[in-house]
């Protein structure tokens, strides 16, 4: 891939540089206080792997968007196929005129989605517009009410997944009251679980808790992220997503993975759910999807995907034919470019930098993940308490060395790393030695 940009950091002024401050000022003005931004720097350019601000700062991304730009932004193929659709038609509603590049779109989906039955899709505009409908898909097709959601789950900020989301700061607080018939239940976290407990045990404990706070036959859906994003980057034990598969197969509950953020080659298969083996009834997919531009999907079972009565889903930008076009293109880019390959590759980079912290450094609990879509969780020295302190201080550090990190966690005690898969490997290992050496400096 050829980039506009040179794929390297470069700090030529502070931090924020003075025409970001002024930026800064006009913002705080006229943009309500309620967005936040985890860069202080205003951006005037991205391409590929790389920032720069409007002091010609350059910060190398290890957060693609939080998980968009996968394919590297403003991806050559994907901007042709967008500025070519645009001059054909900005705007189209499947509800009034139909369009190919919908039906096309939906057709890859159901072909690399996991199941061996046949599918379809319908689509949408965020990640979580994809989360309500899945619900109401399922609701439909089940003629039940009850949800079952996690510990730790992140799945939308509209009021349906506000309450499906776990996390109360800065994602609910103030927002209800919430909607009803939602269910929480316990996760598999390894690193926080009881010692040695296994997948399928941690499994029971969740069936268990379904069984007797919700009933089986009341439950429409079970909606997981077979690897939790926003809570922490959390890989469940072996065995804990299958069980709950079998489960709701068992009971006639339709199994959905909240693949917005796990989705689309990140973890180094198509979807996350691959490395467990199971196969969802439906599955939700935004972020990656469609290289920049607005646009989520739901695929699954045809049946289930059927049940809706015409009409009943939808929206006025749904599928608008522009994200489309912009689909199709981020799909080729993946395949063509070689990125499952290379989401693997910066996975057995990272954890090669990484891994020896936890042995190294106290402050490290564990490295974690799966492809490129990883994470370390910080604890107080010697202990399991989380240590959030100190991850602000880490990701500033890094930042002012030209290096852009994210965090999350349910304790804001881990720092995420979803860099876009075309980062060539110096790039991601000097980023990585930044972050290494700012740990070793607050440890």
């Amino acid at each position: 891939m050829e980039f506009r940009l040179e794929q390297q950091r470069k700090i030529v002024t502070e931090i924020p540089g003075p025409k970001s401050q002024e930026l800064a000022k006009e913002r705080a003005k006229y943009v309500s206080a309620s967005i936040g931004s985890a860069l202080p720097s205003y951006i005037e350019d991205a391409d590929g792997v790389v920032l720069r601000d409007v002091d010609g700062n350059q910060f190398i991304d290890f957060g693609s968007g939080i998980g968009v730009t996968t394919v590297g932004n403003a991806n050559p193929k994907v901007v042709k196929a967008v500025q070519e659709a645009a001059a054909n038609a900005l705007h189209l509603q499947i509800n009034t005129a139909p369009y190919g590049n919908y039906i096309e779109l939906c057709k890859r989906l159901t072909e690399l989605t996991p199941g061996s039955f046949d599918k379809k899709a319908a689509l949408f505009n965020s990640g979580a517009e994809a989360l309500e409908n899945a619900v109401k898909i399922a609701r439909k097709y089940t003629g039940r009410n009850a949800v079952v959601v996690f510990d730790h789950a992140f799945h939308g900020r509209t009021n349906l997944t506000m309450a499906m989301t776990a996390k109360n700061m800065p994602y609910k607080d103030g927002f209800g009251p919430f909607a009803n018939e939602i269910y929480r239940v316990p996760l598999s976290y390894p690193f926080r679980d009881p010692e040695g407990m296994t997948g399928e045990e941690a499994a029971a404990r969740t069936i268990t808790a379904i069984e007797k706070q919700v009933g089986a036959n009341n439950v429409a859906a079970i909606v997981i992220e077979p690897l939790v994003g926003e809570g922490g980057f959390l890989v469940p034990a072996d065995g804990f997503l299958e069980s709950l598969v079998k489960f709701a197969n068992d009971n006639g509950i339709v199994f959905v993975a909240d693949e917005v953020q796990a989705g689309m080659v990140r973890t180094g298969k198509w979807f996350c759910s691959e490395w467990s083996g199971i196969e969802p009834d439906l599955i939700t997919t935004a972020k990656g999807l469609a290289g920049g531009m607005p646009l989520s999907a739901v695929v699954g079972r045809a049946e289930i995907m059927d049940a809706p009565q015409p009409g009943g889903i939808g929206g006025t930008y749904s599928g608008n034919p522009v994200a489309n076009a912009s689909a199709l293109a981020t799909l080729d880019a993946y395949e063509e470019q070689g990125l499952l390959d290379a989401a693997l590759k910066i996975g057995e980079v990272a954890k090669e930098i990484l891994e020896p912290l936890v042995d190294e450094v106290g402050i490290v609990g564990e490295v974690r993940g799966r492809g490129a879509m990883l994470a370390i969780e910080f604890v107080k020295d010697g202990s399991k308490e989380p240590n959030a302190e100190v991850v602000g201080k880490i990701v500033k550090s890094a930042l002012e060395q030209g290096a852009l990190f994210l965090t999350c966690g349910t304790f804001g005690n881990v720092i995420r790393l979803l860099p876009p898969l075309v980062m060539p490997e110096e790039t991601l290992r000097d980023g990585l030695n930044v972050l290494v050496e700012a740990i070793r400096a607050n440890a």
